[in-house]
């Protein structure tokens, strides 16, 4: 799982969760003229609202967040992990609410009068708690300011011209560089073989590519977006992941052709609101 494919969001629907988790040992009655010793169940009490509030949300919860951070999200009947989430939430939201206005069910009709029982902190809690947790979930994809990432990524290293090895390794920030290539040849004043080397020849330097020409440069993805082979398939080969930097090689047009950490070159289609390094 990687955690720095995380939103703004995802912050959210974790907060929102921890503190259902805590709203669950609070008391879920209040009685008029309780005093303070008196033993008032909280929602591990109650089986009714421990599985249609607590676990329900918590699981909604845990479901939005796994769904954003693996590479490939896995569907059941059809729906992605996160769709489940998001009506779980909203399950566990719609289910507190029911038992803000009538926290008895239908015991308190058995009797007649008022009975002096109402909602008490645990259940006013988890309705904040579920309420927030569902809002978080449901506008993530929609509000931009949401979409950005959880944890903001470590800045890379300057880019280099094209062809050149960042410092890091080609495509690799913060990597260590490795050292002299199997079967290169020595360095100058070596010995091979236990014989001096003669002096090597200045090699001839490379002319440099114009100001305006493009060079390669390191950038990062506000959301999970597809990489597209450079053949012109609409296929994907990888999908970019927030936090994560990666190098642009060129430009075509409004795109750009991207290289993962693992190798793979590929083609942005949506470059929009990207932050370059």
């Amino acid at each position: 799982m990687n955690i720095r494919s995380l939103t703004r969001g995802d912050g959210v629907v974790i907060g929102a969760a921890v503190l259902l988790f805590i709203a669950s040992f609070l008391d879920i009655f209040s009685i008029d003229g309780a005093t303070s010793s008196a033993n008032i169940p909280s929602a591990w009490s109650s089986g009714p609202l421990l599985l249609s509030v607590v676990l329900a949300g918590i699981v909604g919860a845990a479901l939005v967040v796994v769904s954003h951070g693996l590479p490939q999200v896995p569907k059941i009947v059809g729906l992605d992990l996160g769709q489940f989430g998001v009506a779980f939430t909203v399950f566990a939201a719609w289910s507190a609410l029911g038992n803000v206005f009538d926290p008895m069910g239908g015991v308190d009709n058995a009797g007649s009068g008022d009975s002096g029982v109402s909602a008490g902190t645990g259940l006013i809690l988890a309705f904040i708690a579920t309420l927030i947790m569902a809002a978080g979930a449901i506008a993530t994809p929609l509000v931009p300011a949401l979409q950005a990432a959880l944890v903001p990524a470590p800045k890379p290293a300057a880019p280099q011209p094209y062809g050149a090895q960042p410092p890091g390794g080609y495509g690799y920030p913060g990597a260590q560089q490795p050292g002299q290539a199997f079967g290169g040849q020595p360095q100058q004043g070596q010995a091979f073989g236990g014989q001096p080397s003669q002096p090597q020849q200045a090699p001839t330097p490379q002319p440099q590519p114009p100001a305006g020409d493009f060079s390669p440069f390191w950038f990062a993805v506000p959301v999970p977006r597809p990489l597209f082979a450079e053949d012109g398939s609409q296929a994907p080969i990888a999908e970019l992941a927030p936090g994560t930097w990666y190098l642009a090689v060129e430009q075509r047009g409004a795109n750009l052709v991207a290289q993962t950490q693992d190798g793979r070159r590929g083609v942005l289609q949506d470059t929009s609101g990207i932050q370059r390094g």
